[in-house]
């Protein structure tokens, strides 16, 4: 298939806000695609090729962006084609190799061509066709029911090859799509509330967990054989030989862990969280030690627990993990909720996660039956850009542009994110250093004061609440924000929405 095609459809997406006919040009595209094409069709679409990020940032893309093509030529093959030669190149020399081959590549695309690459390149897709959106539209184009392709995605982490699988293999095969030990999957992800007690009204009987100030880990054991992946699938075992050695002497063949990771102290207390991600982030094992929690177990010796009860998931993750379980209880009484929420604020962790006892593992999916509780208003927003400093800050990118997600296209695209407000407050001197330099290299755009990058970083904002404001599209402002902490360990997708800080509004 010619890119053209891709490229049509994408418009056609983005100028409707109809999630139907979203998903009836989406399904016809997918339709048309050759086999070998699906997955990375399916990865340029969404801005996230299957080849993960390739080493090109706004500078080069930039300089790749020669006179375009007067007809398309380009074919969806020969871009995979391309990504994969830039995925490989290293070393001496590479950076002028990847140049040379993009332009070469761009030399033959149209302009619409030509932006349509820079998006997917830099991760800046704005086409509405969101994972969400996309699936429905496999589902449609396959005949098959949209919850098997859900869970087939969720499960495999893999929305490309799902998509394949829909459109080129019997039915029996996507059915088949489970759990495999050494595959990630994507986590189930927590609402929020203002108090445990209040969690605790919409879960009924639940256990009341502390949340740790830590980095989510997902660690997966076939015998001998240990793999840590973060919240992203990323796997970083070779990063945490700490925590293969407690899994590895767990009392399991093959086990599938949830749980969280962080440095301690010398009194046994959580270290800030710069230290755990710094240590997290590490390519190589530091003096610094990550120890483990775990507050779900999703597999077990052959045996898939994802559809099995909480109640049940710990009766094996006790067994399994013992002393290396998260702390918690599991009550119907807001007292006692309130009570594990007051101890694990003393002991310096963010507050608790309160689960309903009967609830599934949902993966992939934040719904109402896990509640995070947190004494503090933070939320993951996104940054759309950065204004250049004044003053001491001068020479330094100082002032954050903030959006929320909008999964449901409320207020322009679906999954776009929405401008709630500015801040450069809570910013340290090592973080400006770091914001100067990293979003320079995600730009896709500046103005004089301002440079505009790719929404691609998730920061975590503490806020004393939002009011109402004419000066955004969503008509809220953020109240008093100030910078905690940057999650690299969460996905763009992973922030919270516009409407979570509006429901603040009747909070």
């Amino acid at each position: 298939m010619l890119l053209d095609e891709l490229v049509t459809t994408a418009d056609a997406v983005t100028s409707t806000r109809s999630r139907l006919a979203k998903v009836d040009a989406l399904a016809d595209l997918l339709r048309r695609l050759e086999p070998d094409e699906i997955a990375p069709a399916v990865g340029f679409l969404v801005g996230k090729p299957r080849q993960g990020r390739v080493g090109v940032g706004w500078r080069g893309v930039a300089a790749a962006m020669g006179e375009p093509a007067a007809e398309p030529s380009l074919t969806v093959a020969e871009v995979d084609e391309l990504l994969d030669r830039l995925a490989v190149t290293g070393g001496a020399g590479s950076t002028a190799e990847r140049a040379r081959a993009l332009r070469e590549l761009t030399a033959r695309a149209t302009e619409r061509e030509q932006g349509f690459l820079s998006r997917v390149l830099l991760g800046d897709m704005r086409t509405g066709a969101l994972e969400g959106v996309l699936t429905d539209a496999v589902a449609r184009a396959a005949d098959r029911p949209g919850d098997v392709v859900r869970r087939a995605a969720m499960l495999s982490g893999d929305l490309g090859e799902t998509a394949r699988t829909a459109l080129t293999e019997p039915p029996e095969v996507l059915d088949a799509v489970g759990l495999v030990v050494g595959r990630p999957v994507l986590p189930m992800l927590a609402a929020t509330a203002a108090t445990a007690s209040a969690a605790l009204e919409t879960t009924g009987e639940a256990s009341v967990e502390y949340k740790l100030d830590g980095a989510r880990i997902q660690v997966h054991r076939s015998g001998d054989e240990v793999r840590v992946f973060t919240r992203n699938l990323a796997d970083i075992t070779h990063r945490l030989p700490e925590v293969v050695e407690v899994v590895r002497g767990m009392p399991v063949r093959d086990v599938i862990l949830d749980g969280e990771t962080l440095a301690l102290d010398e009194d046994g207390g959580p270290r800030p969280f710069q230290d755990t991600m710094s240590r997290f982030g590490a390519e190589t094992a530091r003096e610094t030690l990550l120890h483990p929690w775990f507050f779900d177990v999703l597999h077990v010796d052959g045996r898939d627990l994802l559809d099995e009860p909480l109640a049940t998931r710990m009766g094996e993750l006790e067994r399994i993990a013992g002393e290396h379980r998260i702390p918690g209880e599991v009550t119907t009484d807001p007292e006692v909720a309130e009570r594990i929420s007051r101890d694990a604020l003393a002991a310096g962790q963010e507050g608790v996660v309160v689960k309903a006892i009967d609830s599934p593992y949902a993966a992939g999916r934040r719904g109402s039956s896990w509640i995070k509780v947190k004494p503090v208003h933070t939320y993951d927003l996104v940054v759309l850009a950065c204004e250049w400093g004044s003053g001491r800050r001068e020479g330094w990118l100082s002032n954050l542009h903030l959006g929320a997600l909008d999964p449901v296209g409320e207020f322009g695209e679906p999954g776009e994110f929405v401008m709630v407000g500015k801040t450069f407050k809570g910013l340290t001197d090592e973080l400006l250093r770091w914001q100067t330099e990293t979003f320079q290299q995600i730009e896709v755009r500046r103005t004089a004061n301002t440079v505009w990058v790719a929404p691609s970083i998730v920061v975590e904002i503490a806020i004393d609440g939002v009011q109402r404001s004419t000066r955004y599209p969503g008509g809220i402002a953020l109240r008093f924000a100030r910078v905690k902490r940057y999650r690299d360990d969460k996905r763009p997708e992973d922030a919270d929405t516009i409407q979570t800080l509006r429901g603040l509004l009747r909070g």
